[in-house]
């Protein structure tokens, strides 16, 4: 399918951020937005990049009552010279097909999900901040749209892409953060959705890290929703514990988001001879190491905050300190050779980064 353009009109267009240093997250978004619709029985059709614009949803549209929501997140970055690279695309895309199969939502084909996604970036490349640490981030969405009341898969579904400059996805910016362990509350089941990135998992992850944030905690660290033991992931990353000589992380056995950042680091750390173990690591196993002195370093990986310190860590009615309460040498490493890799400041060996517009 031919993806139409309409571009805004230049009195139409927005002030561009004069201080990338109050960018913040997620709050200021570019003039275009790409937009595809999907009927049953025609299935998708129309693609088009349009000046950006609010929604006009049904009261009674499917996703407003039963949750049919599935998104993503990924980042576009201006490198040396201008070069405006993306960092696994693919992944994310083939990521988003997989909420989409267990929502029961149609997929969309890879290459024109990249193609759509680099039009627009491409559109509004004046947007993409210049700063150390900035990017543009991408959110593609897929929401159903039918206007029915009723427990079945839509019938009808919106696929868009929104995009936005941004800064630090944490007010800490790359130092150490707080994190609150919970055992009254659980993220995911197994048989459940923790696998996929829909928004229902987000929403009932908000009570607890409600609570969380009003201790004077950054993030929650959620536990298996069977035993309460054992560490699944970050409300918004995957979480990783240096204990000895060994970078632990939780297996994917379907509970957890199977995080590109997160692939990324086991690759890199595997690649510098660091033992990496995707394994159950339980809360008693992170406080033995803890009070033998053998919990080295904790971080948390995503695609917002890349690689993000973990300094402290509360679990019953105590705070703990990780290292200190400083950044750990593999931690720091590693977010900075991800960000080079990123941002095209040195080779990709492993061929993570894609060169859309020099």
């Amino acid at each position: 399918m031919e993806i139409k353009v309409i571009q805004a009109s230049p009195e139409k267009r927005k002030a561009k951020p004069s201080d990338e240093s109050q960018l913040g997250f997620g709050k200021i978004f570019t003039d275009h937005f790409f937009t595809m619709p999907w009927h049953a029985g025609r299935g998708w059709h129309d693609p088009l990049v349009e000046p950006y614009r609010a929604l006009q949803l049904d009261p009674s549209a499917i996703c407003l009552h039963y949750a049919q929501e599935i998104f993503e997140g990924m980042k576009a970055y201006r490198g040396k010279g201008g070069a405006i690279y993306l960092f696994r695309p693919m992944e994310n895309i083939r990521r988003m097909n997989v909420s989409a199969e267990r929502l029961c939502m149609p997929t969309i084909d890879e290459e024109l999900f990249l193609e759509a996604l680099t039009k627009l970036i491409l559109i509004d490349k004046e947007w993409i901040p210049h700063g150390s640490g900035t990017s543009l981030y991408i959110r593609p969405t897929m929401i159903g749209t039918e206007p029915v009341i009723g427990v079945h898969p839509a019938h009808e579904y919106l696929f868009f892409i929104i995009v936005g400059p941004v800064g630090a996805y944490y007010p800490e910016g790359f130092a150490p953060t707080k994190i609150y362990v919970t055992e009254d509350y659980s993220r995911s089941a197994p048989g459940g959705t923790g696998y996929c990135k829909a928004g229902g998992n987000y929403a009932s992850s908000l009570y607890a890290t409600e609570i969380a944030k009003g201790m004077g905690y950054t993030q929650v660290l959620w536990l298996d929703a069977i035993e309460r033991k054992y560490v699944e992931e970050v409300g918004t990353s995957n979480m990783f514990f240096m204990i000895g000589d060994e970078l632990i992380t939780s297996p994917l056995t379907g509970t957890i988001l199977p995080g590109v950042t997160r692939d990324s680091v086991i690759q890199l750390a595997k690649s510098w001879g660091v033992k990496v173990s995707e394994r159950r690591l339980a809360m008693d196993e992170v406080m033995a190491a803890m009070a033998a002195g053998t919990l080295r370093e904790a971080f948390a990986s995503g695609t917002a905050a890349v690689v993000s310190p973990v300094g402290h860590i509360y679990y019953r009615e105590k705070e703990y300190p990780i290292g200190e309460g400083r950044t750990g040498k593999l931690t720091e490493r590693l977010y900075k050779e991800i960000l080079q890799i990123q941002y095209g400041m040195k080779d990709d060996p492993f061929g993570w980064r894609l060169k859309i517009a020099d």
